[in-house]
């Protein structure tokens, strides 16, 4: 007799995130697919979101560009569940999300660079950079680890986390500390995930002698 299939535990705080919100997010997911909304709109509208927030930020309305930040969160888990209420969970559709969620954080970034770029220090400069540098790497390591066949899924700031550290200091009008936050522990999550990597490879003998 088969042994029933055990439930598979949420991976990642996302994945935590989409199980504690199931009983939302199902509902508002059903409702877009009823009135002709498709998953991938959703995830354009997000794009189009954050766009108008990076436009907030480089005028330096840092509160309310946090505002539609928050607002914006949504849109990407919503995209997901509808596309699973619509039993059609695409290759396409998951690239195409992913690709742009990339081009939605960059965004943000692009809006504090035009913001930091017209203030006399500099530095605030350098830590855009830095810290567009880790959050690509973060998902670029992922996406590169897991393609290779190796568990990607562990890291100290993933996709969620910065987010929420983007929109809590924006909200506080604090910017400075995302820049700080994800410069350090954005490059660090690459690190560590190469790591990890590397100890699968090796235990697997799979690095070059």
């Amino acid at each position: 007799m088969d042994q029933p299939a055990q439930k598979k535990s949420p991976q990642t705080f996302s994945d935590l995130l989409r199980v504690r919100f199931k009983g939302i997010l199902d509902p508002i997911g059903a409702f877009l697919n009823k009135i002709g909304l498709t998953p991938n709109t959703m995830t354009l509208l997000g794009l189009a979101g954050h766009v108008g927030a990076a436009y907030l930020l480089a005028r330096g309305e840092m509160v309310w560009g946090g505002v539609v930040v928050l607002l914006m969160g949504p849109f990407d888990a919503i995209d997901g569940t509808m596309a699973r209420l619509r039993g059609k969970v695409s290759r396409f559709g998951g690239f195409f999300d992913s690709v742009i969620d990339r081009y939605a954080e960059l965004v943000l970034f692009a809006g504090l660079l035009v913001y930091y770029l017209s203030q006399p220090d500099s530095l605030p400069v350098v830590l855009v950079y830095a810290a567009a540098a880790g959050s690509v790497m973060v998902s670029y390591t992922r996406s590169r680890g897991e393609t290779a066949g190796f568990n990607t899924t562990a890291g100290l700031l993933t996709r969620v986390e910065r987010y929420i550290v983007i929109v809590l200091s924006l909200l506080l009008n604090r910017p400075i500390y995302a820049l700080w936050i994800l410069a350090v522990l954005g490059n660090m999550t690459a690190i560590q995930r190469i790591w990890l990597i590397h100890r699968q490879a090796a235990a697997e003998n799979d690095l070059i002698s």
